[in-house]
């Protein structure tokens, strides 16, 4: 309390949430004790934690086979998903609505995903949106304008799926996940 010059509530409160995040564990007359990360975090808590440079190279991974997978399985109603959200991807950036963006930019994605016709990544995939959404939030300080400059790179690899050229969609992909910081 001395040393950061703050109330003992303030302490408390600190206290309740490194104990929810799995830092500290309190001991109710033992005391409150700092965790051993490596054994008691979950992979969720590892996700949370980590930097935008671990979850773009995980995202690489993940994402890169998925597109693979998609141009290869995809049936007619992926396509017109797929089509659907790019569309609502770019009406979203011409209103200047980022939430609305980031939530069809997901959407894409999760329709690839769901293309590749491997319900284990399509699964994989969708949880791990959780802590792509938050990576947007934590990043997007200039609003929409990371979006509206990959958007022909989206349509890209729109039609690089659509054509079954599942090398091309994977070069678009990366270059995607190259140019979002």
């Amino acid at each position: 309390m001395k040393l950061y010059e703050v109330g003992r509530s303030s302490i408390r409160e600190a206290i309740k949430k490194l104990a929810m995040v799995g830092v500290l564990t309190v001991q109710q007359g033992s005391g409150t004790f700092v965790c051993d990360h490596q054994q008691d975090e979950t992979i969720d808590q590892k996700l949370r934690r980590a930097g935008f440079d671990e979850i773009n190279a995980v995202r690489r991974l993940l994402e890169n086979e998925i597109v693979r997978l998609a141009s290869l399985n995809y049936t007619a109603p992926d396509i017109a998903e797929m089509k659907r959200c790019l569309e609502d991807r770019k009406q979203a950036i011409n209103a200047d609505q980022l939430k609305a963006c980031i939530d069809a930019d997901i959407a894409f994605h999760i329709a690839i995903a769901h293309a590749s016709a491997n319900s284990v990544m399509d699964d994989l995939y969708k949880s791990f949106t959780s802590i792509i959404r938050e990576s947007f939030s934590k990043r997007e300080v200039k609003g929409i304008a990371r979006f509206a400059m990959s958007h022909h790179l989206h349509e890209q690899l729109f039609e690089a799926i659509r054509a079954k050229k599942e090398k091309q969609a994977q070069q678009v992909l990366n270059t995607i996940l190259e140019n979002n910081y």
